[in-house]
């Protein structure tokens, strides 16, 4: 299956860690979004949306990240401990699921993003937001060592994707003891981990040399 992705979007790299842990081979098409290929009549065919993640599985092509961890888990997992069919459950994961889009990630796109794009001061509004998305997740971790149950799901792997990117600007991470704790396993546990850690080395990377442009 084709996956239109870029390794710096957290979003793409939470189906890149999905697919790993499900055994589930990504025919990966990077696209420069900042190039505007995205833009290109072939791919708005794909996705009016012109968004990445893109997948496209057999002619059947779906985009927004969260929705396309489901549809892995749903067609090609060999049980459900990822995304649970039990209806309790699964409306957990959902919940955190949709936490991390609009809330936790949300504040990341607000706070952080114009920092690396702008080479920016932080606002102190905006990353208020980002300290009480973490505090929320703080308490969801609450004698939890997963987000949503007592095993890995597609939550903690979006989630993992979300958090582990604010380390491009050195957010302190270790100031939220439970967030700490489930962080420093779930990068065990999560297969796929390296590969998402080498496309937040590639912001961060990108960050460095920016402020030495200064």
């Amino acid at each position: 299956m084709d996956f239109y992705y870029h390794p710096c979007s957290a979003p793409c790299r939470s189906v890149m860690m999905t697919a790993k842990a499900l055994g589930v081979e990504l025919n990966l098409k990077l696209l420069k979004v900042m190039d505007g290929e995205q833009l290109k009549p072939e791919f708005v065919k794909l996705n009016p949306q012109h968004t990445i993640p893109t997948l496209v599985d057999n002619g059947f092509s779906i985009w927004e990240s969260r929705a396309i961890l489901v549809y892995l888990v749903q067609k090609y997992g060999q049980d459900d401990s990822l995304y649970p069919k039990d209806p309790e459950k699964q409306a957990v994961v959902n919940q955190r699921l949709y936490f991390d889009m609009g809330t936790l990630f949300h504040s990341f796109v607000q706070a952080i993003y114009p920092q690396i794009r702008n080479n920016a001061p932080a606002d102190p509004e905006a990353m208020k937001k980002v300290d009480s998305a973490f505090d929320h997740l703080n308490t969801f971790l609450e004698g939890q060592d997963y987000v949503a149950g007592d095993c890995l799901t597609v939550a903690d792997i979006a989630l993992l994707a979300s958090v582990s990117t604010f380390e491009v600007v050195d957010f302190d991470i270790g100031q939220y003891a439970n967030v700490a704790r489930w962080y420093e396993n779930a990068k065990e546990v999560t297969p796929g981990w390296e590969e998402n850690w080498e496309g937040v080395q590639l912001i961060k990377k990108f960050v460095e040399e920016s402020r030495q442009k200064e």
